[in-house]
């Protein structure tokens, strides 16, 4: 008997403490990633319906492209600023962002019937769903395709960019197709490596807090771009 290995009663407390923190930690950013989808649909739907979003682009200008374009610089915002923003500038950042958000995509009410919408994200749930879980509950390492689907993500966007000024139905349908599946793979690489950081911090804390808005907006943005190009699949225009 080995009296230098301490007993096995002291590994099973901690890997019980860290799964106990992986799991409080992930329950918080999924819940800011719901908060987030809310506020977006909310948003959403209200510019659509009220004819906000209408008049904001038919105002003409660079209005559109400051719809379009800030999102990103949100994005931008909150992942430059995790060490130097509090806790409360960080979260006020992400519910600004979720509104953003939700203007920018006003245009799918407007584009796709409601049923469809309804449809779509419902699959969209069901199949985020199962790929989080997966990505949870799976012993198989999904980090070391990290660097396939980031490159993959890559390969869509210098795709559909391409394909802005072909348009090309084909190659919509491909690029969509493609978004899916990425995507899809994203939401298990991305709650499996949340999971690991949530092992990892204090729960409760302020840098607790900002690394799970962070990892909220991961997930948000999987949920997104997964909505969107399974609408582009499978939606019903108006």
């Amino acid at each position: 008997m080995n009296t230098n290995q301490p007993p096995r009663i002291f590994d099973d407390a901690q890997a019980t403490a860290e799964g106990s923190l992986a799991k409080n930690f992930v329950a918080n950013v999924f819940s800011w990633m719901v908060v987030g989808l809310l506020i977006t649909g909310f948003v959403a739907s209200y510019a659509a319906s009220s004819g906000l979003y209408v008049q904001l682009v038919g105002s003409g200008g660079l209005m559109t492209w400051v719809i379009l374009l800030s999102p990103f610089a949100f994005i931008i915002a909150m992942n430059a600023g995790l060490q130097k923003f509090s806790a409360t500038t960080l979260t006020l950042l992400f519910l600004a962002f979720s509104g953003v958000m939700g203007l920018s995509l006003s245009s799918v009410f407007l584009v796709y019937s409601m049923g469809s919408i309804t449809q779509v994200f419902l699959i969209t749930a069901g199949t985020f769903a199962v790929m989080a879980f997966a990505g949870y509950t799976t012993s198989v390492d999904l980090s070391k395709f990290g660097a396939l689907l980031f490159m993959a993500l890559i390969g869509i966007i210098i795709a559909s960019v391409v394909n802005f000024f072909m348009q090309s139905s084909m190659m919509d349908f491909i690029i969509s197709v493609g978004g899916v599946l990425v995507f899809t793979g994203l939401t298990a690489y991305d709650t499996q490596r949340i999971k690991r950081i949530g092992a990892g911090v204090e729960y409760g804390t302020a840098g607790a807090t900002k690394l799970a808005i962070l990892a909220a907006v991961s997930l948000y943005l999987n949920f997104v771009n997964l909505f969107l190009f399974l609408l582009r699949l499978l939606g019903g225009r108006n």
